[in-house]
């Protein structure tokens, strides 16, 4: 493990066209809330407070009050627009084949 990850954990937050990760300095006891609010994200998107925040960790949810160690990575995790069990069913029903491009 690199020193730079012995101190710090990442925050991240996707986007459609655009990824920010964002490295906190951790302190001891540091929670995922926590690293969210120092990592600045709020600030710069605040439609990440319209919705109750959902935490990832390695991609398993985790609630905020989550102990991080060095080196975790906090994924913020937008809402879902459609369920991708409709979606695939509408896709289906389309005549199409999910990760089909329709402009070809």
């Amino acid at each position: 493990m690199a020193e730079h990850e012995a101190t710090t954990v990442e925050v991240i937050y996707a986007l459609p066209q655009q990824q920010r990760i964002v490295s906190v300095p951790l302190s001891e006891g540091m929670t995922a809330g926590e690293a969210v609010i120092a990592s600045g994200l709020i600030a710069e998107y605040p439609e990440i407070e319209a919705k109750p925040l959902v935490l990832g960790l390695f991609g398993l949810e985790i609630e905020p009050d989550h102990r991080l160690r060095a080196g975790d990575r906090v994924e913020i995790c937008r809402p879902l627009v459609q369920d991708p069990r409709e979606m695939r069913r509408h896709v289906i029903e389309a005549g199409r084949v999910m990760g089909q491009r329709d402009d070809k």
